[in-house]
Order: structure tokens, then C-alpha cells, then sequence
């Protein structure tokens, strides 16, 4: 921002130039009225003599006349190329007080209608980021200095979810909606954040929002696959199977999501007693049995933290996919008081049936202590580097960091 105020500061310069230097001109112009004003007096001082000579008769008519000749060409010499002139300037103190009001009203109405937030946003957007949380800050920032662009509230929201903070993802949305107008796609994905927001939850604001957003497209795949959630959450496998299936048949041949969904089909089919279709089934040979295989994980608490937390609190150890959906993709629950403990997260503990583990080839583990009982925010955590699903031996999450918002 240094090169702005350096520019400010010249143009001002420049400005103040224009009030300053009539100043400086003016004395010149007062020094020769000053000047005239002299001769004058002394033009009148010599017709004065030469009117006591004549009454005094010392002096013909004849020569009274050519004196005051003489006194006039001489007064004419001495003013011939003067530039005075009479003039009706405001004199010293109008153009000295707007001298020092324009350097303060240029900065008021630069604050009310300048952009020098967005100038600096946008120089920060130039650079990467170094954590998230930076991300996260600037485009908070970018709202702020830009309320009535939908684009920058579509991004937060988006930041939002991938930081797994729902409730501000559907303010945002809602912000977008506003904005951009009632589209399908905005429609479904502040009913997701809703979703996630309220507890997972179904409620009658969710199923008007995803009713409004098929209606608009029957396609729009992040309401089918919502519904196909709530739907299998509430044991209702059959309308969960419709719903996915629509979704499927949306999806492009290779979008790597659809084998997540086929698998979610294959299970509701199975808790309706159902064989799993041809087309939904997955190679026997690439299923990972529901109770052995996946990662196997040391939790233990850190010495230091033993006073800092109760035997009670609630302990979350799960699984989140490095390149993918914020949510997590396996999920166990213990409580202080079990720890040290080894945990086995497989796709048996998936929240979703569309998101499991084995569908990821990179994920983080993470270890959360919360009071109150919420997975969603907590007190204290560990976390495992990035790690392949596959490798199952030797990892230990130590609890020994505060959680960040």
C-alpha cells in the first residue's frame, strides 16, 4: 500500500500547488500597486508645488502647464509595462483555509467511497496461502469489503465445509441465495450444510429446499444424494436406493464418486433382503470385510493433558479423506477414560454408505476430545500425517494439541 500513499501524497502536492502559488504571485502584484500608489502620491505632491508657485506668481501660466507636462509623462514612464492591476482576490485567508480542509476532505471522502481494502485483498489473492485458516481469513475479508458479490460468499461457504464449520457454510449459502437467485445447485448445497448444521437431522425446511431444487433440475445431484442419505439414515432403503440411483445415472462413466454410491445401493439392497444388482455390485475380491481390515490405530493421551480433561468426555477418532469431502469418512467414539486405546476404523464405521474408506486412497486420522459431546468441535486433538489407507501398522495418535477454530 506504500506506492498508493505515495501517489496520494504527490497528487495533493499538486493540488495544494494550485492554491499556494497565487499566493506567492500575489505578493509580487501587491509590491507593484505599492509602487503606483507612490508615484501617484508624488505626481500629486508636484502639481501641489507648482499650483503654490503660480499663486505665489512665481510661475506664468505658460510654465505651470509645462510642469505639470513634465510631472504627468513622468508619472505615464514610470507605470509603463506595470501588470498591477485592481483586482478582487480573496486575499491570504480563503485560499490558506482551503489549503489545509482539502488534504482532510480528500481523505473523508476517500474512506467513504475509496477501495483501499479491495486493493489490498486483491494483492493478497496473488499470493498462496500458508495455512487455511489464512484462506479462510481472507475470504472473510473479501465479503466484508464485498457484500453484494455472490462469487466471494460461494467460495467462503465452500471454505467453510472443507473446515467442517456447517453452521457458517449456510449462512453463507444463504448469503449466495440471496445474491445469485433460488438456482438448484445453491438450493441443494445450503440444504446440505442445514443438514450437517442441525445434526443430521431431516426437517421440513430441508425437504422443501431439495423438492425446490429438483423441481428445477431433476438432476441435481447434491440434493438426490442427500435425500439418499436422510432416506437410509431413517431406514427407508427403498426410497434411498431410488434416490441414488437417479444420482448414478447422472454421473459420468468416470466420475470416481459412482463407485461409492453403487456400494451405498449394494448395502440398502442388502437390508432389504435384497441380492445386489449386477450393476451395483462390487468384485467380491475388492471388498474389505466390515469388521478386520482398514486402519488399526494406537489413541493415547498426553501427559500433560491428563488434568485438563475429564474421564468422561468424549473421545472421536476418525478418518478424513486427504483429496475429497470434508466429512469424515469412518468414525469411532470412546471416552477418556479408555485411553490408551487401539481402534479399528474400517468401512463398518462409515457415516455415509456413499463415503468409506476403502473408496480413498489418502486420508488423515484424527483424535478429538469434546466436552459436550459434539464431533464437529472439541478442545483437544492429535493428527496423523497424510497416510495411505493401506497402511495399518504403526500409527499413533498422541492427543497434545489444542483444536483450532
Amino acid at each position: 500500500m506504500i506506492d498508493f500513499w505515495i501517489g496520494a501524497g504527490l497528487l495533493l502536492l499538486a493540488a495544494l500547488a494550485f492554491l499556494l502559488l497565487p499566493l506567492l504571485r500575489g505578493r509580487g502584484v501587491q509590491a507593484e500597486e505599492d509602487r503606483t500608489a507612490l508615484n501617484v502620491a508624488l505626481y500629486q505632491e508636484r502639481l501641489g508645488e507648482l499650483a503654490t508657485q503660480q499663486a505665489a506668481g512665481t510661475l506664468e501660466p505658460e510654465q505651470f502647464e509645462a510642469g505639470r507636462a513634465d510631472a504627468a509623462r513622468e508619472l505615464l514612464d514610470d507605470t509603463e509595462g506595470s501588470t498591477s492591476r485592481r483586482s478582487n482576490h480573496l486575499g491570504l485567508a480563503v485560499p490558506l483555509i482551503a489549503a489545509i480542509l482539502m488534504p482532510l476532505l480528500g481523505y473523508g471522502l476517500y474512506l467513504h467511497w475509496g477501495a483501499s481494502d479491495k486493493l489490498q485483498l486483491a494483492r493478497e489473492f496473488t499470493e498462496q496461502p500458508a495455512t487455511m485458516e489464512e484462506m479462510v481469513g481472507r475470504l472473510e475479508r473479501a465479503v466484508k469489503a464485498q457484500p453484494e458479490s455472490a462469487e466471494a460468499w460461494y467460495f467462503l461457504a465452500k471454505t467453510y465445509m472443507s473446515r467442517e464449520r456447517p453452521a457458517d457454510a449456510a449462512a453463507a449459502y444463504q448469503q449466495v441465495v440471496k445474491l445469485a437467485g433460488r438456482q438448484p445447485e445453491l438450493l441443494g448445497q445450503l440444504a446440505q450444510a442445514l443438514y450437517f448444521a442441525g445434526d443430521r437431522k431431516w426437517s421440513e425446511q430441508l425437504q422443501q429446499l431439495t423438492d425446490e431444487a429438483l423441481r428445477g433440475d431433476p438432476d441435481e445431484v447434491t440434493s438426490l444424494g442427500l435425500l439418499g442419505i436422510a432416506a437410509y439414515e431413517e431406514e427407508r432403503f427403498a426410497d434411498a436406493i431410488a434416490f441414488w440411483e437417479r444420482l448414478v445415472s447422472t454421473l459420468a462413466a468416470e466420475d470416481p464418486s459412482r463407485e461409492a454410491i453403487q456400494g451405498g445401493i449394494a448395502r440398502a439392497r442388502e437390508q432389504l433382503g435384497e441380492p445386489a444388482s449386477a450393476s451395483v455390485a462390487e468384485p467380491a475380491g475388492e471388498m474389505i470385510a466390515e469388521t478386520g481390515a482398514g486402519l488399526t490405530v494406537e489413541v493415547q493421551l498426553a501427559a500433560e493433558m491428563v488434568d485438563k480433561v475429564r474421564p468422561s468426555d468424549a473421545v472421536f477418532v476418525f478418518a478424513r479423506a486427504l483429496s475429497g469431502p470434508p466429512m469424515p469418512l469412518a468414525v469411532k467414539r470412546l471416552t477418556v477414560a479408555d485411553l490408551p486405546a487401539t481402534v479399528n476404523l474400517s468401512d463398518a464405521d462409515a457415516m455415509t454408505p456413499q463415503l468409506r474408506l476403502s473408496n480413498f486412497d489418502q486420508v488423515r486420522l484424527f483424535a478429538r476430545i469434546s466436552k459436550d459431546g459434539d464431533a464437529t468441535r472439541g478442545e483437544w486433538q492429535g493428527s496423523s500425517e497424510p497416510l495411505a489407507t493401506r497402511d495399518s501398522d504403526g500409527i499413533t495418535l498422541t492427543i497434545d494439541q489444542p483444536v483450532t477454530p
